[in-house]
């Protein structure tokens, strides 16, 4: 399974962040604030996924189905698609019943154990001078063959079981499972499909949500990792949340005069949705 990962931007909302670095760099270089508000009020930002994973297949196969659609909420590990699987079941099933079957070991062990007691009985019976020295030696030699029957049967049983593991884990291989909780955003392909190389959906976490800022020059090293915030999404009805700064840039870019600062809020429920633009402000 091919996993990529977590993007800072989504494809379809790097207009509206660049939208947001533009405004913030002409108000910079005009000395006034985005929107014509105080710059420690609000300031414009993006909410996005806190992370995205295009999921597919590590081996070539056919789909034989898709679980899930776009929209669907899904968990880490749980089952998005299958592929044709019939040939690596056939495997699993073959090479189970061979580990399960016992009988020779447990034959081999009762051999062995009874030839040790027939070789001892024998060494007594040999210091009484009941039996003659050729006797004793094949008594000790069927004891020996018996013990390597015994020791080979056990070792076969163990390649067996290596054998239902290997078989176990190609059969997992066939069906994709989601490497983390959120939601199906996107679905590429359908059952009877051929995968490669392609993904088959897209899953992105929304709890929490990214928060993407960008700030004016003159504002560096008044933010920092662990700060809390509150943000308000540009959505009706929508109260504001608190937020927590995780990352602030480093460097100051040069083009713009700015820097981004990440935040993260929580959203228990998925119900703000990624995409939205939002306002955000700092306390003093």
């Amino acid at each position: 399974m091919f996993f990529t990962a977590p993007r800072c931007i989504h494809s379809r909302f790097v207009p509206a962040l660049v939208l947001a670095v533009s405004a913030v760099a002409q108000a910079a270089a005009s000395g006034a604030p985005p929107d014509g508000l105080p710059q420690d009020a609000v300031i414009g930002c993006l909410l996005m996924p806190h992370a995205e994973a295009r999921v597919g297949s590590p081996v070539v196969g056919v789909l034989s189905e898709v679980l899930v659609d776009r929209g669907s909420v899904v968990k880490k590990g749980e089952p998005l698609a299958r592929l044709l699987n019939r040939v690596e079941a056939a495997n699993v099933g073959a090479a189970s019943q061979r580990y399960a079957s016992a009988a020779d070991v447990e034959a081999a062990r009762m051999a062995a154990d009874l030839a040790k007691k027939k070789a001892v009985r024998a060494r007594e019976l040999h210091e009484l001078n009941f039996i003659s020295a050729q006797a004793l030696d094949q008594a000790v030699a069927e004891a020996d063959v018996a013990a390597m029957q015994y020791t080979r049967a056990r070792e076969q049983r163990k390649t067996v079981a290596k054998e239902l593991s290997v078989a176990t884990a190609q059969l997992a291989l066939r069906t994709i499972t989601s490497p983390l909780d959120g939601v199906v955003a996107e679905r590429f392909l359908s059952a009877g499909e051929r995968v490669e190389d392609k993904p088959v959906v897209k899953v992105v976490q929304i709890d929490p949500l990214r928060v993407e800022v960008v700030l004016s020059a003159d504002r560096f090293g008044s933010i920092a990792a662990n700060q809390q915030a509150s943000v308000t999404p540009e959505m009706k009805g929508a109260a504001p949340m608190r937020a927590q700064v995780v990352q602030v840039d480093s460097v100051v870019d040069v083009a713009s005069n700015t820097f981004r600062v990440r935040l993260q809020v929580p959203n228990p429920g998925n119900r703000i949705p990624p995409g939205l633009r939002c306002k955000v402000s700092f306390p003093e």
